[in-house]
């Protein structure tokens, strides 16, 4: 075999690994990507009934435990709100009640009954921003309410034949369930593709959400 021969051979040696290298880094990456979906708890996070904004096929899922009575989630919203501007084509907020404060699964099962009007987001936009009228100092009146979410165009009539309905309590309770057995105590609370904000801050969680999104590109 002549030197021609063996050198052709080992072209095609070295290419054929290079090929195999460039599919298994393919496959790594597209692994990468579809990670969070793919994982055996991903329903822990995102449930049928959870409410989501966002890209419709986004890869990173930026998900909230949320309290309607806390100061803090209100706080919060705009931040959340700019970090989905900033990537409205790649980051998907969920919605997840976390009702830890007295009174607050009144509150969460008023906004779950909202949804069901398509009334979800502009429900809670009116919470956070009449919350000093109805939630002081992290004390809900649920009973104060009424006249607050009538101007988010909801139909009080049908609000409050869903907010008796027992698939409401239920989904209610089901995010319960998945916050306990998540770990979550406080609201609110962060993950960003099944990853927790483990030490909480606006830039904290810029960080985390940019992290992720560098993984998925």
């Amino acid at each position: 075999m002549t030197r021609q021969h063996l050198a052709f051979i080992a072209a095609l040696v070295v290419g054929f690994a290079l090929f195999m290298g460039g599919a298994q880094l393919y496959r790594r990456q597209q692994s990468a990507r579809l990670d969070f979906l793919a994982q055996s708890d991903f329903a822990t996070f995102v449930r049928p009934h959870s409410q989501t904004l966002g890209a419709a096929n986004a890869k990173v899922y930026l998900i909230e435990f949320t309290d309607p009575a806390c100061e803090t989630c209100a706080a919060f919203a705009p931040i959340v709100k700019r970090l989905l501007a900033a990537h409205p084509d790649r980051l998907k907020l969920v919605v997840r009640y976390a009702p830890l404060h007295p009174g607050s699964d009144t509150v969460v099962r008023l906004l779950h009954a909202a949804a069901q009007q398509g009334k979800f987001w502009e429900a809670l936009d009116v919470m956070y921003r009449t919350q000093p009228a109805w939630a002081s100092h992290h004390q809900p009146r649920p009973d104060l309410l009424g006249g607050f979410l009538a101007e988010a165009g909801l139909d009080m009539a049908r609000l409050e034949q869903a907010f008796q309905a027992p698939a409401t309590a239920a989904d209610v309770a089901q995010d319960v369930a998945d916050l306990q057995k998540l770990g979550v105590t406080k609201t609110p609370s962060f993950f960003v593709n099944g990853k927790p904000l483990v030490r909480f801050g606006e830039r904290e969680l810029e960080a985390l959400v940019q992290s992720e999104l560098d993984a998925t590109r």
